[in-house]
């Protein structure tokens, strides 16, 4: 399944392509473990593990699934090629007795989250939660503020040096179009200046900030459409979006693996964990 097109989507390993309304790098990196990155309340790195391998032994669609990145909006936190197992248990609704067994926990800011695109379910986005119900969100000059606070993102990157009038400074009048959910953010969730995030529901952000699909353009996700969060980054190979978003299988890709498979394969993501990033 492919996580995220050049808009922005995460699709399962077949891709979907998504018509995004405006340009987009595609779907960025997720924020990989930095020595300088305060780390999420982690499980610690033998926990990790244990769950990984966990996973990974008992391999069904009901645990995990394969995703493939074939955009770069989370750049450079995920790339274009990395292929991905996603946790399905984490966001799950707790049971009465796996609730104490099982490590289901609410979805957090700066987590990274694997999700139904709400404007056409088909495809699978990846993207950064920036805010969950109840927050207040603007955007100053590509600078985010939550709840009034400046954000500090070490995980973000902006690749183009102006300023666009609604994507740098939001809420505002869209310049571009923009879906029915983000009319309705628009209309009916912005007060004194800021989004203010409903219940069930949260704000996302792709970490190439100047080149993803995401709530500034289509508005909320709804808890439900939550699928899971990268766990892994098993396999990481170079290739261009085109070929990672054919539904199909690419007879380009397949000569394209035979020929460069060593070369073109990213040897150092290999097995790379996937953190989030702690926002307060």
């Amino acid at each position: 399944m492919s996580l995220d097109n050049t808009t922005d989507s995460a699709a399962p390993v077949s891709p979907v392509p998504e018509a995004a309304p405006v340009p987009e790098a595609v779907s960025a990196p997720i924020a990989a473990s930095h020595p300088d990155f305060p780390q999420e309340e982690p499980r610690g790195a033998i926990a990790e593990w244990t769950i990984t391998i966990l996973l990974l032994l008992f391999l069904t669609t009901t645990l995990v699934q394969a995703f493939v990145i074939p955009t770069g909006s989370m750049e450079d936190s995920l790339l274009i090629g990395d292929h991905l197992l996603v946790d399905k248990l984490a966001y799950a609704p707790a049971g009465p007795v796996s609730k104490y067994i099982l490590p289901y926990r609410p979805v957090k800011r700066g987590d990274i989250i694997v999700f139904r695109f709400p404007v056409d379910i088909k495809q699978t986005f990846v993207k950064r939660c920036m805010g969950v119900p109840g927050d207040r969100i603007r955007i100053v000059n590509k600078q985010v503020y939550l709840n009034g606070v400046k954000l500090d993102e070490p995980y973000k990157v902006h690749k183009t040096d102006y300023f666009d009038s609604y994507r740098d400074n939001f809420p505002g009048e869209p310049n571009v179009s923009v879906e029915s959910g983000a009319i309705d953010m628009l209309t009916h969730h912005v007060v004194n200046g800021e989004v203010v995030v409903p219940p069930n529901s949260y704000f996302a952000m792709g970490d190439n900030r100047d080149s993803s699909l995401d709530s500034r353009y289509w508005g909320f996700v709804p808890r439900e459409n939550i699928v899971g969060k990268p766990l892994i980054v098993y396999w990481s190979y170079d290739a261009p979006t085109d070929q990672l978003q054919e539904s199909g299988i690419s007879l380009t890709h397949v000569f394209d693996l035979v020929k460069n498979f060593f070369p073109k394969t990213r040897w150092k993501r290999t097995f790379m964990l996937i953190h989030g990033y702690p926002i307060q």
